[in-house]
């Protein structure tokens, strides 16, 4: 006697639509990877606007400019939650719950305009995204790829300083009347230059100068190590196919293979 195979249920309108977002955010075929650089570039365009919004808050167009951003990232997030495999695992990534944060400052931008300087956090999570360095890798630029993101670490933390000092520090007769005051301070701060004549008011202005200049000097420092001596290097295990080595290694840390990575100096 024999039985039918069981056949599976035919799949339901949500189950393919998630397949599709599955696909286009996850998948590596070529539709795929140009759907993600799309992604990638307008979120290159969504952090100029945040950049330039504390320039442009007064015009008239500013509030319609901001709720269209919170249409598209918020159509963003939905989709990257339904793309997920698991929820709960992505629900606790920290690039999630800084995205919502973003999110909510463009929601509601009158309730949440004391956070708004955290928007240029947006920066960060884009470079999280692999579609980015994958572009770099794809180009013979593998060795800049700790470059870049030393390099956007650092930016994110001076236009993060920035918008905390414009916002918490602005005020008529401070001296620091505008946005390019701020981030005048900031690089000021930040380079240990200080030419002192901005300065904060304050215990908090004097705790937040020390912030900036620990923070930033550790930054910048991180920054001149990846551009003068690299803390990995990249070098293909013939065993294991590791790319990822310290500059010194003579055995993969992976599989043990004797390794035979060039010396720059030879």
């Amino acid at each position: 006697m024999t039985t039918d195979a069981a056949v599976p249920p035919p799949e339901t309108r949500f189950q393919r639509f998630r397949r599709r977002l599955d696909f286009l955010y996850h998948a590596d075929h070529p539709a795929a990877l140009r759907f993600q650089g799309t992604v990638a570039i307008l979120d290159l365009v969504i952090i100029g606007f945040f950049i330039v919004s504390p320039l442009i808050a007064d015009q008239h167009y500013f509030f319609w400019v901001d709720y269209s951003v919170a249409a598209l990232l918020g159509a963003d997030l939905l989709a990257r939650l339904v793309a997920s495999p698991n929820w709960r695992a992505w629900a606790r990534r920290p690039v999630v719950w800084v995205d919502v944060l973003v999110f909510l400052t463009l929601l509601a931008p009158a309730f949440f305009l004391n956070f708004g300087f955290l928007r240029i956090l947006r920066l960060w999570t884009l470079a999280q995204k692999e579609i980015v360095w994958r572009w770099v890798r794809a180009h013979g630029w593998r060795e800049w790829e700790d470059v870049g993101r030393a390099l956007v670490n650092l930016l994110t933390c001076l236009f993060l300083i920035t918008g905390f000092v414009y916002t918490a520090f602005t005020r008529s007769g401070s001296g620091m009347e505008g946005y390019v005051d701020a981030l005048y301070f900031t690089v000021a701060t930040v380079t240990t230059t200080g030419f002192g004549d901005i300065t904060l008011p304050g215990t908090a202005g004097k705790l937040t100068s020390i912030v900036t200049m620990i923070v930033g000097i550790s930054l910048f420092v991180r920054l001149a190590q990846a551009l003068f001596k690299p803390y990995k290097v990249f070098f293909r295990c013939p065993q294991c196919a590791l790319e990822r080595h310290e500059p010194d290694a003579v055995h993969c840390k992976a599989c043990g293979h004797i390794l035979a990575i060039p010396d720059e100096g030879a």
